[in-house]
């Protein structure tokens, strides 16, 4: 199972920020992304996810055709999304913005709030059940009562990753999970990456900045350049690359 994207192309008049962009990822793989500023690599993840529309190409999500079916039916296909910039519920607990994340929630139904009440009822309680357990698992019981605004930036991109696996997703696209994190939280979110890959086989795609700490987490590296995926492989060739190392390491040297 892949998720196959195919001459993804998307432009802004003359400007072109995807070209041709065609790659394979296992559903069941740790894939990362990397790129210069500006490379088009999140405009690439709102595009899978929905968000976006592309001019040209198809995106095949296991046995499903993407084409232009709408972020909230991608993910009840079970493709997940976190952001580079969190987007929290601010004023809302922790405990409270992972409730809000599973799908299909029948209490959002006035047919079902009505006349289906037990339904409502088992399925809020296996929810919380779900989020208790994540917020164990992600080690945020100390803020679980808290409002989201009020955490750090490493404790924010937990919650962020705890709210997309309130979704049961199959993939999760990550962007950038290690910005403005603290090196002890930076192996404590890989730490749960693997966990969570070697556990319930959940895959993903992590666009990220932080080469080091991206290495050691995964399998094989995609390298997006002024819209063109340029290199593709293991993460320690690729990065010996020469149009890696022209196009990537030279615009953040």
């Amino acid at each position: 199972m892949e998720l196959a994207v195919h001459d993804i192309g998307l432009a802004y008049g003359d400007f072109k920020v995807l070209q041709g962009v065609s790659f394979n990822a296992t559903l069941g793989g740790i894939h990362g992304m990397i790129g210069p500023n500006g490379a088009g690599k999140s405009t690439l993840f709102s595009v899978l996810s929905g968000l976006m529309r592309a001019d040209t190409g198809e995106v095949r999500f296991g046995d499903a055709a993407f084409g232009h079916m709408a972020a909230d039916k991608r993910a009840q296909l079970g493709l997940g999304r976190t952001f580079q910039i969190p987007r929290e519920f601010r004023h809302l607990t922790v405990r409270d913005n992972l409730l809000v994340g599973p799908r299909r929630q029948p209490g959002e139904s006035l047919i079902d709030l009505f006349l289906a009440p037990a339904k409502v009822r088992r399925f809020e309680e296996a929810a919380r059940a779900r989020a208790e357990a994540l917020i164990g698992f992600l080690k945020l019981g100390a803020v679980a009562d808290k409002p989201a605004g009020g955490l750090s930036g490493g404790q924010k991109k937990l919650l962020e990753l705890g709210r997309a696996l309130m979704s049961e997703p199959t993939f999760i696209l990550l962007d950038e999970p290690y910005a403005g994190v603290n090196p002890v939280l930076i192996e404590e979110i890989s730490e749960r990456i693997r966990e969570i890959n070697r556990e319930r086989g959940i895959g993903f795609l992590i666009i990220e900045h932080n080469l080091m700490a991206l290495n050691r987490l995964v399998e094989d590296l995609y390298v997006l350049d002024s819209g063109r995926l340029i290199a593709h492989g293991d993460p320690a060739g690729v990065l010996e690359h020469p149009q890696v190392r022209a196009a990537y390491m030279g615009a953040a040297a």
